[in-house]
């Protein structure tokens, strides 16, 4: 979907609230819209333009609405493998998981990333869902874990592939983190906790700061010349080019892994052993596998089809539904993501979307649409 001021508003009867860099966006021509309870930079000079300087150059993103939480206390590894299927006891310190918060029948909560430190666990969930996130581990982690919610915590992402020696300008040691890899480090003085992730599919990082140094080590990122600050549109365009789903729109409650197409989140040891929320249900539709798919879709024509319009058989019954769509910068025409009939999964199947009663061509396509180009241990350079 795209990323428009009509949009972007969540559910909520709360006024937004503002980000610690709230008027350093402002000072800079950002246009602020709400979403997810915030106040948010959607744009500075022009998603297109900031989408295609992410590509070539580096971003950076502020991201302090997403949910940053420590989780630490006795054999807290075992209590989190109780609510994740990733493989929480074999994670070395410093390393990274991508899993999922699941309800017992299976389906998704949230998305989120984890990491073990040397006390416990950093784990970042989307800002849309942190409330009902952090209320659900409290209600099913025992007494003894503990779980601090870092509100006075910035999260900034650094994105793009000149994203690595940026950073490493002004920090050289983080040269020495790879994909999914994380440190602490200090940067100009300041305690930062930096990972090399993120949500674009370039190499970056992001950087954890308490909120009262987030203007100043935004300002010294964007005072280096590959580097220029970057709107949630464009946060959203680089995201769908990616492949990576966005919960709330590709990911719900009613999805499992298997339908997501997110089963790589599910460890092999944890698929033998199962004892994670709805195994029975996930492992046998991984066995037999699911009624529906997310796909990737290429759309014939320069229309965007956007989120809500509905996958259509032969006689115009819908089977199936896009969950995100846009026009994809990189690539110069439409793409979206789709649950369509696992039949009609394969790459190089046609589909047809109806959209306000506008029938649309498709043809099912592998993800990412633009190839991700992380920073991995023993990749070619």
């Amino acid at each position: 979907m795209p990323v428009t001021e009509a949009n972007v508003s969540e559910a909520n009867d709360l006024p937004p609230q503002t980000l610690p860099l709230d008027g350093w966006h402002r000072a800079r021509g950002a246009r602020m819209v709400p979403f997810a309870g915030y106040q948010m930079p959607i744009q500075y000079e022009g998603i297109m333009a900031e989408h295609l300087w992410t590509r070539e150059n580096a971003g950076l993103f502020d991201v302090s609405h997403m949910g940053q939480l420590l989780i630490s206390g006795p054999d807290v590894d075992v209590e989190l493998e109780e609510l994740l299927p990733a493989d929480v006891k074999g994670l070395g310190i410093d390393k990274m998981r991508y899993s999922l918060l699941l309800n017992e029948q299976g389906g998704i909560l949230d998305d989120l990333m984890l990491t073990r430190q040397a006390d416990g666990f950093y784990m970042v969930v989307n800002g849309a869902t942190k409330y009902d996130d952090i209320g659900h581990m409290r209600e099913h982690l025992p007494d003894e874990i503990t779980l601090n919610h870092l509100e006075e915590s910035a999260l900034l992402a650094l994105q793009g592939p000149k994203a690595g020696e940026v950073l490493a300008r002004i920090q050289p040691e983080v040269a020495r983190l790879y994909f999914m890899e994380a440190g602490a480090f200090d940067l100009d003085g300041v305690p930062a906790w930096v990972s090399r992730s993120g949500y674009t599919g370039e190499d970056g990082f992001e950087i954890s700061i308490a909120a009262e140094h987030g203007e100043r080590i935004a300002s010294l990122l964007c005072d280096q010349p590959e580097v220029k600050p970057i709107g949630l549109g464009a946060r959203d365009s680089l995201r769908l080019e990616a492949g990576l789903p966005l919960y709330g729109h590709d990911l719900d409650e009613e999805t499992t892994p298997i339908t997501a197409d997110l089963g790589f989140a599910l460890s092999k040891r944890r698929r033998e052993e199962g004892g994670f929320p709805g195994a029975d249900r996930i492992l046998l539709e991984r066995e037999q596998g699911p009624v529906l798919k997310r796909v990737g879709l290429i759309v014939e024509g320069r229309q965007p089809v956007r989120e809500g319009a509905a996958v259509v058989d032969a006689d115009g019954n819908e089977v199936g539904k896009v969950t995100s769509g846009g026009f994809s910068p990189s690539l110069e025409r439409p793409i979206a993501m789709a649950y369509v009939p696992a039949g009609s999964a394969v790459p190089g199947t046609r589909v047809r979307l109806n959209q306000r009663a506008k029938i649309f061509e498709a043809e099912v396509t592998a993800m990412p649409f633009v190839p991700h180009r992380y920073h991995r241990k023993g990749a070619a350079k």
